[in-house]
């Protein structure tokens, strides 16, 4: 189904409700006034609402209004950003240094502004313990709160039990922040590099300068006593 709109010669009903170039009401006016009136002003009439009774048509520039839209949807394109799902697996069993290091990847995943799925897996007689998992992707959702919130409750899923974290943050958000946090560092190394290159200049001796003896003139008689 077509989408462009019917112009000029191509409105084909008796009358319009007209709209001028600035958005004001003209009223109902025959299609061949519609169209001297656009004429005159170097417009086209334009059918902008095809199914009011009678159609509602607006005297403008198609030309620019197409390149306008277009503009705007390429714009609204280049913006759009994808949330990506990570995933990160964990035991029900799993030691403190390893539930620590698997929590920093999911707050750096929802930093991102990506979602993380959060995936326990059981093992033998682990498959009759659900609640260690319950417990433990309950604990996660709480360390991680600030950055994220659960967007699927944990559910089982065969030998494994499943939760979905959705960042607080929007992802163009996200990354806008995430790039500042990269200046600040970028900037505070700098700094620290100056610092540290300035207090080594200021500790470095100075050699004091060595004074040249003059030589003796050859010209003159060496047994002379000066």
């Amino acid at each position: 189904m077509s989408t462009e709109l019917r112009i000029n010669d191509r409105i084909r009903v008796p009358e319009v409700r007209l709209v001028g170039p600035n958005g004001e009401t003209v009223g109902i006016v025959p299609t061949h006034e519609a169209l001297k009136l656009a004429q005159e002003a170097d417009l086209d009439l334009v059918e902008i609402a095809p199914m009011g009774k009678p159609p509602v048509c607006k005297l403008m520039d198609y030309g620019k209004f197409k390149y306008e839209n277009a503009q705007k949807a390429r714009d609204a394109r280049r913006n759009q950003t994808n949330v990506i799902i990570k995933e990160m697996k964990l035991r029900p069993k799993i030691d403190g240094h390893d539930y620590e290091t698997k929590k920093g990847h999911v707050v750096r995943f929802l930093k991102a502004g990506d979602k993380v799925k959060i995936t326990i897996m059981f093992r033998g007689r682990e498959q009759h313990r659900p609640e260690l998992g319950y417990r433990l992707l309950q604990k996660l959702a709480e360390d991680v709160s600030e950055l994220g919130f659960v967007e699927s409750n944990p559910k089982q899923d065969g030998r494994n039990m499943i939760m979905v974290l959705g960042p607080v943050k929007k992802k163009a958000d996200a990354i806008v922040d995430v790039e500042a946090e990269k200046q600040e560092r970028m900037a505070a190394r700098a700094a620290d590099q100056a610092a540290e290159q300035a207090s080594r200049d200021a500790t470095k001796p100075t050699e004091p300068k060595v004074r040249k003896a003059k030589r003796a003139n050859e010209a003159l008689d060496p047994d002379i006593d000066l």
